[in-house]
């Protein structure tokens, strides 16, 4: 019999050969048929693997946890001691279904000690979910949430190697920071102040770079909510925060940058092609968009892997 190129402690059940090169699988751990296994992952005691699961390479499962149908792990990821893993919204005992959402954590994101994930979700690329946080929708990469249900914070340290927060100026008139994000904007418009009230404006040209085809505002944002996670293949925004303020992250796929907009001096546009999240709303936030088009939902890129892909091609056409 040849040799297995995996480590198999005598007291696991592996069941599937399916496991790659170098990985090791620890006391009481029970992998299942179906199973597929990358290489050089480290399986630890008391950890249950389920026939429909996908677990790629230099993948790290700490004790007690289990992987249901459904379940796609990337690579390098890690899931800390007792993670849960759910892959049915509305169980009942004896009854099984035909088939189950497909929940996945992407490349080199880790979930903290006793997190616990529903079913259906993502985890962002490089995301960090905090011990015991409850992740009940999908969290855009990079980023790091808590507590129950989970909310982002900030982001972690390997974005923060190519974010920079920007602060805007506190008085009128100061410079604003450089933007490096390609095709990102900052606007002025001078506060009109008069005893009966202040005033903003904006006119094409000047603060508003496009006509607008379509307006929105966002409010009663509650502070654990994140708006945006997307790009647009063809729409130009201009985001201006008329009261309250808003993180806003815009990323072009080499650099990414957060300002936080507060009051209406300030506008920041967001051409095509440029990954934007809003969070942090303050309770008073309010929101105003302004669209260079009309609403077209094949307009979206919401999954930041595709806009990833989406970049280079739109930046290999446009280059020639």
């Amino acid at each position: 019999m040849t040799a297995r190129a995996f480590f198999q402690h005598p007291q696991a059940i592996v069941e599937t050969e399916a496991i790659g090169a170098g990985t090791r699988i620890w006391a009481f751990a029970h992998i299942l048929a179906g199973a597929k296994i990358g290489a050089d992952c480290n399986i630890c005691d008391h950890t249950f693997v389920e026939d429909e699961v996908v677990i790629g390479d230099r993948v790290t499962l700490k004790c007690g946890v289990y992987l249901w149908n459904g379940t796609r792990l990337e690579d390098d990821v890690f899931v800390g001691p007792n993670v849960t893993f759910t892959n049915d919204s509305a169980p009942r005992s004896t009854r099984h279904l035909e088939s189950h959402p497909t929940t996945v954590v992407r490349r080199g994101a880790s979930l903290g000690a006793n997190a616990t994930l529903l079913p259906g979700v993502t985890v962002g690329q490089y995301a960090l979910v905090g011990a015991g946080a409850v992740v009940t929708r999908d969290v855009p990469p990079y980023a790091v949430v808590v507590g129950n249900p989970a909310r982002i914070v900030r982001y972690t340290d390997e974005a923060a190697a190519r974010t920079q927060t920007a602060p805007l100026p506190e008085s009128p008139g100061a410079e604003l920071p450089a933007v490096l994000v390609e095709g990102v904007v900052l606007h002025r418009a001078p506060i009109i102040e008069d005893l009966r009230g202040n005033l903003a404006a904006r006119e094409l040209g000047r603060g508003l770079p496009f006509p607008p085809a379509r307006f929105f505002v966002v409010f009663d944002v509650p502070s654990k909510e994140v708006r945006g996670a997307h790009a647009h293949r063809l729409c130009r925004q201009l985001l201006v925060c008329l009261s309250g303020s808003v993180a806003c992250l815009v990323d072009d796929s080499r650099h990414r940058q957060e300002f936080l907009l507060e009051g209406p001096e300030l506008a920041l546009e967001i051409p095509e092609m440029v990954w934007a999240v809003q969070y942090k709303y303050t309770p008073d936030a309010l929101l105003l968009v302004l669209a260079s088009h009309a609403y077209d939902a094949d307009d979206y890129i919401r999954s930041y892997d595709e806009f990833l892909i989406a970049r280079r091609a739109w930046e290999q056409q446009r280059d020639g």
